[in-house]
Parts: structure tokens; C-alpha cells; sequence
């Protein structure tokens, strides 16, 4: 017998819902046949089986939501039963042994406080103040109270001066570190790493308050009918993604509009060659060559901040996400290096992960990686928009629909198709000045449709 539990589904995923169970008991299951489908907050995705045999039990119903590593169905070998008994026997084995010398750990540090009761001889010692902190006051270190002064913690923590002179440079009270040296010894690698540990709890703090500020509503049934549906894992996520880059990231967007006249007319000219392969030549897939070619002459475009560290992150890889709208929700699949491939090539995986995604097909690798993310709303409507920066990318472009303007060339107006473009990014590494030239460069590649047969 062997069990199949839910395996490793992707770069900080929890947890899922089952949308279907494709198995049954007695069903005969074969390696990595598909036996589940399951909603992550990412996407939609099929689960193969990684044991074969035949199906004795299955624990869990669709609908349910299950954790990394839960149990879903057990199986029969063809071999029987036998190697399961040696496993099972053996399995608790290696964690008794663990637990055993746990044991022992805080057991060695009660010895430790033996110079408490010296110093309590001394001094009065109130340990109701420590108490109130939450602290052990039994074995823990003692408050001495001095008349206009903070209590003092005596044999808080094991430390050398030179890891109190450094947790006291950076803010960190020593006391609520907890040390990995001999003995429960704070180390000065053990105070950095509470100190970063401190920024992240600070930061996610932040985002849940962000989150938070936001007012109850009003009890709307007193105005007439309503319903209330139940948010999906996907549209759970992107509210949460994108209130988190939004809150996080000082977003600057710059708008302008490039003449897509020409462009329109190469695009028409070889229709009949995309026709040929099976594709359609869109203004996307043409954008996603300019924009990686655009990320080799702007680098700061394909990077990420990491304000923890405070570094900056220069990828040497261009992948491109292309915003994918479903019914179920907004998906942002990944073509990977797009610089190597040419407009052909790129079609063909736009057109590909876009269907993959509106069946609920596309897999959680294909929606991580992105460097830069396009969102054309051209086919829908409007004149320009402000895309949110699809963290922890840097930079997004938005597209809106192409009209016929008036435009004054050689002395005289004349009818051109100008295609408006809306450029958001982060300002902490984009100046004003760069996101400009950044936008100037994609549209006179637009305008320069000879340059995209040359280079591509």
C-alpha cells in the first residue's frame, strides 16, 4: 500500500482547493495520470499521481481545501502489502530519536540561571513586572528596580558585549533573541537574523493594515436584493497581490502615443505568413519583441528592489508576461526568453498559454519568472489607463486602442493611426527621465517597423 499526498505546487503556495477528483476507489491508477484538479491562488492545475496500484480509499470530497503534504487517497501495489509494514514500523523510528534528545536542550539551560539566586540575595528582585510580559519568572532572568530608573534584566541572555553592543546599534532588544551558540549563547549572526526578522513581521504588519483600513460596509439588503458570492482563490490573490504592490511601490506612469501607421501595414502584409504557421499577428506579440530588446538597453527595466537587503536585482534573463483576461479572473502567463525568439515564435506561445489559461490549463510554472508584464485592453476600449506594477517586476505597459488622428507632418495634417500607451514603474530605481526614454525608444521601434525584420 502506498498513499498519495498533495506534492509541491509552487514558489509559496499553501494550500488549494479541489475542483475535481478524478479517481474513485477501485479505480486502477497508473504514474503520472492526472487525479486531481486543483484551484491555487495562482491558477488552476491538473495534479498527475506520482504511485500507481489500485485505489483503496479516497479522504477528501471537491470543494475541500487541502495543505502541502495532506493525505488524498492510499493504493494496493501489485506486490502486496508487506514493504508497507517494514516502512510504517520504521517510519516512527527516526522521529522518536529526534524527540528524545530534544528533550535534553532546555533541560541544560535550566542549570544556567544557577547565578540568578546569588544576585536576588543582593537585591530586590519583583518578578510580577516580567511576568506581565509573558515571560517565565521561575527559571527567567530577574527585574531589579532602581527608585526613577526602567527595570533592569539581570542574566537576560547569554551574550558577549560586542553582540549587545551590535543589537543595541540596530534597535534589537537582546532578550527576545534566541541564541544558537553552546548553552543558548546569542550569537551576532542570531541578532542580524532577528533583525530581519523584525522588518518582515514590520513589513506584512503594514500590508494587513493597509488592508484593514479599509470601513465595514453598510448593510446594503435595506436598499433591495442582494447577493454575496464567495471570492475565488485567483481573485483572493490578484486583490491581495495588487494591494501589496500598490502599497509598497511609489508608482509613476507616463502616457504617450505612437504612430502605428506603417506598423498596421507590415502587420497586414504579412498576415498570410503568420496565416501559414498557424497564428495571427497581433501588436502584442510585436511589443513583446520590442520590449526585450527595449530591457537590454534599459537594464534598471529588468530588475527587482529588495529594500531588506538594499540591493538591486539586474536579471540577465527576459521573460515577458502577457495579462490574460478570463472568466474566472485576471492570469498573467510568462513567455521566456522572448529575446530569442522571433515575432512568429513569440505568436505562437502568446496564442498557446492564452488558450492554456482560459481552459484552466496553464501550469504554475508557466505564470512565474516574469521580468516585465504588457496588458492590451486595445480590443476592448479606452484611451489610456494606469496599469499597477505586477511586483516584484518593476515596470508595466499598458495598451489601449488605436484610433485615426489628424497629425501635422510636412505642413499639413494628415490621417494616422496612433496607438496610445500608458508606462507605469516603480520609482525607487526608474527615474522620470529614464521611464520617458524608456517609452520613446518602444515607440520609435513601433514607428520603425524595418527595424523589427532587421532584428528579428
Amino acid at each position: 500500500m502506498k498513499q498519495f499526498v498533495i506534492p509541491e505546487l509552487g514558489e509559496n503556495i499553501q494550500s488549494a482547493t479541489i475542483v475535481k477528483v478524478l479517481i474513485k476507489p477501485g479505480d486502477v491508477v497508473e504514474q503520472d495520470q492526472s487525479v486531481l484538479e486543483l484551484e491555487t491562488d495562482k491558477a488552476t492545475i491538473e495534479v498527475p499521481s506520482d504511485v500507481s496500484g489500485k485505489v483503496l480509499e479516497v479522504k477528501v470530497n471537491e470543494g475541500d481545501q487541502v495543505e502541502i503534504g495532506q493525505l488524498i487517497f492510499t493504493v494496493e501495489e501489485a506486490d502486496g502489502a508487506t514493504p508497507v509494514v517494514k516502512e510504517t514500523a520504521a517510519t516512527p523510528a527516526p522521529e522518536a530519536k529526534p524527540e528524545v534528545k530534544s528533550e535534553p536542550e532546555p533541560v541544560q539551560e535550566t542549570p544556567a540561571p544557577v547565578e540568578v539566586p546569588v544576585v536576588t540575595q543582593q537585591v530586590v528582585a519583583e518578578p510580577a513586572p516580567f511576568v506581565a510580559s509573558g515571560s517565565p519568572s521561575a527559571a527567567g532572568p530577574k527585574v531589579i528596580t532602581v527608585e526613577n530608573q526602567p527595570p533592569i534584566l539581570q542574566n537576560a541572555a547569554p551574550a558577549a558585549p560586542s553582540v549587545r553592543r551590535l543589537a543595541r546599534e540596530i534597535g534589537v532588544d537582546v532578550n527576545l533573541v534566541k541564541g544558537t551558540g553552546p548553552g543558548g549563547r546569542i550569537l551576532l549572526d542570531d541578532v542580524k537574523l532577528h533583525s530581519k526578522l523584525m522588518h518582515q513581521q514590520r513589513n506584512e504588519a503594514q500590508h494587513i493594515r493597509a488592508e484593514q483600513h479599509q470601513q465595514p460596509l453598510p448593510d446594503f439588503s435595506k436598499y433591495g436584493d442582494v447577493e454575496t458570492v464567495a471570492m475565488s482563490n485567483i481573485r483572493q490573490k490578484t486583490a491581495e497581490h495588487l494591494s501589496y504592490a500598490w502599497h509598497t511601490i511609489p508608482h509613476v506612469t507616463q502616457f504617450d502615443k505612437a504612430d502605428i501607421t506603417q506598423l498596421e501595414e507590415f502587420r497586414k502584409s504579412y498576415a498570410k505568413t503568420a496565416e501559414k504557421f498557424g497564428v495571427k499577428l497581433t501588436v502584442t506579440a510585436i511589443l513583446v519583441k520590442i520590449i526585450s530588446s527595449a530591457m537590454k538597453t534599459f537594464p534598471q527595466f529588468n530588475a527587482s528592489v529588495d529594500m531588506q537587503n538594499k540591493t538591486i536585482v539586474y536579471k540577465k534573463y527576459f521573460n515577458i508576461g502577457i495579462a490574460v483576461d478570463t472568466e474566472f479572473g485576471l492570469i498573467v502567463p510568462v513567455i521566456k526568453n522572448a529575446d530569442r525568439m522571433n515575432i512568429i515564435e513569440i505568436s505562437k506561445e502568446i496564442n498557446a498559454l492564452a488558450e492554456k489559461a482560459r481552459n484552466k490549463k496553464v501550469g504554475v510554472a508557466d505564470l512565474q519568472g516574469g521580468c516585465f508584464t504588457i496588458t492590451n485592453l486595445g480590443g476592448i476600449g479606452g484611451t489610456s489607463f494606469t496599469p499597477i506594477v505586477n511586483s516584484p517586476e518593476v515596470a508595466i505597459l499598458g495598451v489601449s486602442k488605436g484610433s485615426i488622428e489628424p497629425v501635422y507632418i510636412n505642413g499639413k495634417f494628415e490621417p494616422r493611426l496612433m496607438l496610445p500607451l500608458s508606462l507605469s514603474y516603480d520609482h525607487r530605481i526608474i527615474d522620470g527621465a529614464d521611464g520617458i526614454r524608456f517609452l520613446r525608444w518602444v515607440i520609435e521601434a513601433l514607428e520603425n517597423p524595418m527595424k523589427l525584420i532587421i532584428e528579428g
